[in-house]
């Protein structure tokens, strides 16, 4: 009977399980998945079939933790569902090789088991997805508004000073004005590229590096001055640019190099240089930090992530960064300088410039 069939070779139906999943392009599998979701859905399923029923609380169950659990670890909604194809294909296709029949009403037991579990799973994956994705948004949203408040607040203060003439423009209250009007720009900058980003807006065009890179330092060169570090720019050959959306690319190379400002050493230095070959461009950011903490560099990049010294700020830069230049069809990397600093690289493709025909061909 395919009761006894599925408990007489678990292991063998659990080894071809981690086969198929290890066959597709999906994150690599958890000993979670392979030693809990699995078998204990095959130990439900030979249950229902000893007792002939098609279905159990403990196998919904089941299922809908799975769904939770899936989702945790970063799988879709579409490896959810083959999680439980898998199991399906090896215990019919195990069954024909050895040439164990399957009834009728056992083949039907094992299809609307599946198909329960897949809905219960599925069910409990999108209501957990749904349930992140509010709190995330209002987290985000939270964050927002505190960093506004502060920042619009301490604008506000220092204008009022100003105002009553009892110090001058060009004193310390002058500055932290100045510091104010400059995050709030910061923070609409960072903002509106995320919301370009989410709605999916893209203006591609050939950006030429060197130029791009003159631009920047305009800005960048003010921002060195007023923290009394030094800037250096090395902008490269001049013929060499990349497709990309500009905005986007001002952006997160203008979010890099606040990073770096903001976590140098004082009276530091931060560089930004670009290097090309035939096929990548790499535009470096590096700055005098004193180092990455311990842990995962990667983690940087993450929503929320804040690991330095200085948590002014919503910790989403970094985040908008990623996101912006995979956009764009590149990578950001990250490199440690141990005890000095470290070095952000925004690796994107060269954009070839097409060649004109000859006119008096």
């Amino acid at each position: 009977m395919l009761q006894d069939f599925i408990t007489a070779n678990r292991t063998e139906i659990i080894t071809r399980c981690r086969s198929k999943v290890g066959a597709r392009a999906l994150p690599e599998p958890t000993e979670w998945e392979l030693e809990h979701g699995v078998p204990i859905f095959l130990d439900q399923l030979a249950e229902n079939l000893r007792r002939h029923v098609s279905s159990s609380d403990a196998m919904r169950d089941t299922a809908a933790s799975h769904g939770g659990e899936l989702l945790r670890l970063g799988f879709t909604v579409g490896q959810v569902v083959h999680d439980y194809g898998d199991i399906c294909q090896s215990v019919t296709e195990l069954a024909l090789e050895r040439r164990v029949p399957i009834t009728t009403a056992e083949f039907q037991v094992l299809n609307y088991c599946l198909d329960e579990a897949i809905a219960d799973a599925v069910t409990e994956y999108g209501h957990q997805r749904d349930h992140r994705t509010s709190r995330e948004q209002a987290e985000r949203l939270g964050f927002i508004t505190h960093e506004f408040r502060n920042a619009l607040n301490t604008a506000a203060l220092s204008f009022e000073v100003l105002r009553r003439g009892s110090v001058g423009v060009g004193g310390s209250t002058g500055a932290v004005l100045g510091r104010s009007l400059v995050r709030l720009r910061d923070l609409l900058s960072r903002l509106l590229t995320d919301v370009r980003l989410e709605a999916g807006i893209q203006s591609p065009e050939r950006v030429p590096v060197a130029q791009f890179l003159g631009e920047i330092e305009v800005a960048a060169a003010m921002e060195a001055q007023t923290r009394s570090m030094q800037l250096t720019v090395v902008r490269g050959s001049g013929d060499v640019a990349v497709e990309a959306d500009r905005q986007l690319l001002d952006s997160v190379v203008a979010n890099l190099l606040q990073n770096a400002f903001k976590f140098t050493r004082p009276g530091g230095h931060v560089s930004l240089r670009s290097s090309a070959d035939a096929e990548r461009v790499l535009i470096e950011v590096e700055d005098e930090c004193g180092g990455l903490p311990e842990g995962d560099a990667n983690a940087l990049f993450r929503p929320f992530e804040q690991r330095g010294g200085d948590r002014t700020g919503l910790g989403l830069g970094l985040a908008i960064c990623h996101r912006g230049i995979e956009a764009s069809g590149g990578v950001l990397h990250v490199r440690d300088l141990p005890g000095t600093g470290c070095v952000f690289t925004v690796d994107l493709p060269r954009s070839i410039a097409a060649v004109r025909p000859d006119a008096s061909a």
